[in-house]
């Protein structure tokens, strides 16, 4: 067996042949529409500058309270002896659990950090750029349900990750195969990132994230997409990562650290997500909770360069509110999103590339309320400079449900961020001075030589919306967006044509799949 997987691993280093994307009926419109600039694409280079909301002196006022909390109370390591080893060596000062960092240390430690890397593909047309302005969307991650119109709210299933990983594929919109889309409860706890790994690299060809539940659970991730790329690949190049919480306020847990310092021996990439819940985990006031999340996610950046300097990382940031009256937390609301914008100004300060908000919401359907929360977190992202968008699809309930319905229309909504963050093109076709020429005053543009040229891409074509006249829509039965996104899903999965994998490739999986799963007794907990 290890025969034929060297063979396949230095076939793919030698051949990386593009497998045709598949997808079904947004595969195929993708290729009817490769004219757009706006269809098709790997990612997003933006055309539009990030916002700036805040000045010089009160940036420099949150960096320095950051450092002072470094500095002054420290940040605690628990349950990996390596990381605090790590850390003593590197000039922090270490008092049991707790790690003190003078100030400048973890700048230093930083500087080997890369500030952009390409994540790789199996097929490399779909290799995404994370750093720079560049943007990447991704499906919505870690909710234990699903849900659906037909059969409402209930616990996810390989199947349902299964069928999420298909529609994320299909759909021209999204970048990224994205990590636990859903959680398959009805696999072992310790046995399902295999199934899910495996459906990744089997069902999509793009790229995808790995397992943080465990070190065991990363180091298999990892493993597998060596069976996909090979080992001499993987050690130069990042195919997979992890997206890695801290346990806020300023703890850091051994399994967390564990597993980000996996990714980064690695050379493989990390995302450091602190999720702070106003007046929870960190502070109710927007200052102080950015403050705090700038420390803990600088802190595990740079554990990540003391393990393999120049591992590729990224600046992570979760802000979020909650009702003050009943202690739950709420999603989409307007300071975190303004919150955002100041983040993405500290991650370009620090140059490195950054993962921060969503579509976000706390809504139980996808209804109106859903996308005036997702609007405003997912508009937050895309001024804030966001490289890396998870929950970019499908983000329900306040992350405890993934909705199959809202998958699409916020897939949907990401084709119309391609546009929006194209924006304006001025050049002698947009300036269309030959139309004013045909026109003249006083007539319509509708028929004349311009428009026609530019009918099939002048305006982002919503696959989701109705732009029927009224009485056209009610003889159709009358159907809101929930409604035409419902029949929109099963046609998509109906259509779902998977991309092609190497034969050896695909037996070399499920083989280590039956091998590792054989070894272990299932466990539910």
């Amino acid at each position: 067996m290890s025969n034929t997987i060297d063979a396949i691993q230095n076939r793919n280093q030698a051949d990386p042949k593009p497998a045709a994307r598949g997808g079904g009926r947004s595969g195929r419109r993708v290729k009817r529409s490769q004219t757009s600039s706006a269809v098709g694409r790997p990612y997003i280079h933006r055309g539009i500058a990030p916002y700036d909301i805040m000045a010089e002196e009160n940036l420099v006022r949150i960096e320095a309270t950051a450092e002072s909390i470094l500095a002054e109370i420290g940040i605690e390591f628990r349950g990996d002896p390596d990381a605090l080893t790590l850390w003593q060596e590197a000039g922090a000062k270490v008092d049991g659990e707790r790690v003190r960092f003078p100030k400048g240390l973890v700048q230093e430690v930083l500087k080997t950090a890369p500030r952009q890397f390409t994540q790789h593909a199996r097929n490399p047309a779909n290799s995404v750029e994370i750093g720079g302005d560049n943007v990447v969307f991704s499906p919505a991650y870690g909710s234990p349900f699903v849900m659906d119109l037909d059969e409402g709210r209930r616990y996810g299933t390989i199947e349902d990750f299964r069928n999420f990983i298909k529609l994320a594929q299909s759909s021209p919109w999204l970048h990224h195969s994205g990590g636990t889309i859903c959680e398959p409860v009805d696999v072992p706890v310790n046995k399902r990132h295999l199934d899910m790994v495996r459906a990744h690299i089997t069902l999509s060809d793009r790229p995808f994230l790995g397992s943080v539940t465990a070190e065991d659970r990363a180091e298999d991730s990892i493993d597998m997409a060596r069976l996909l790329f090979g080992d001499t690949f993987v050690d130069r190049n990042c195919v997979i990562m992890g997206n890695v919480n801290v346990n806020s306020p300023l703890v850091w847990d051994g399994t967390m650290t564990k597993v980000l310092r996996a990714y980064a021996r690695a050379n493989q990439g990390s995302i450091l997500v602190p999720f702070i819940l106003g007046g929870a985990m960190g502070p109710v006031t927007v200052a102080g909770a950015i403050a705090q999340a700038h420390a803990e996610t600088l802190v595990g950046c740079a554990l990540a360069q003391l393990e393999r300097p120049g591992a590729p990382v990224v600046y992570g940031n979760f802000l979020s509110s909650m009702s003050l009256r009943s202690g739950s937390p709420t999603f989409g609301t307007p300071e975190p999103a303004c919150g955002s914008l100041v983040v993405g100004q500290l991650a370009r300060r620090q140059n490195l590339p950054l993962r921060c908000a969503g579509n976000f919401t706390t809504s139980k359907l996808p209804d109106a309320q859903a996308m005036n929360e997702g609007t405003m977190s997912m508009l937050s992202a895309v001024h804030c400079g966001a490289n890396f968008i998870l929950h970019s699809a499908g983000f329900l309930d306040g992350l405890l449900s993934m909705s199959y319905e809202k998958f699409m229309m916020d897939a949907d909504f990401c084709g119309a961020l391609h546009t929006y963050l194209d924006g304006v093109s001025v050049d002698d076709n947009a300036l269309a001075f030959d139309a004013f020429r045909e026109v003249g005053p006083g007539n319509h543009f509708f028929g004349c030589a311009h428009t026609l040229r530019n009918y099939e891409t002048a305006y982002f074509d919503s696959a989701m919306a109705d732009n029927d006249p009224f009485e056209t829509w009610e003889e159709g039965g009358s159907r809101d967006a929930a409604t035409r996104a419902n029949k929109a899903w099963k046609k998509t999965l109906a259509d779902y044509e998977a991309p092609p994998l190497d034969a050896g490739v695909a037996d070399a999986l499920q083989d280590y799949v039956a091998r590792k799963k054989s070894g272990l007794e299932d466990r539910w907990y």
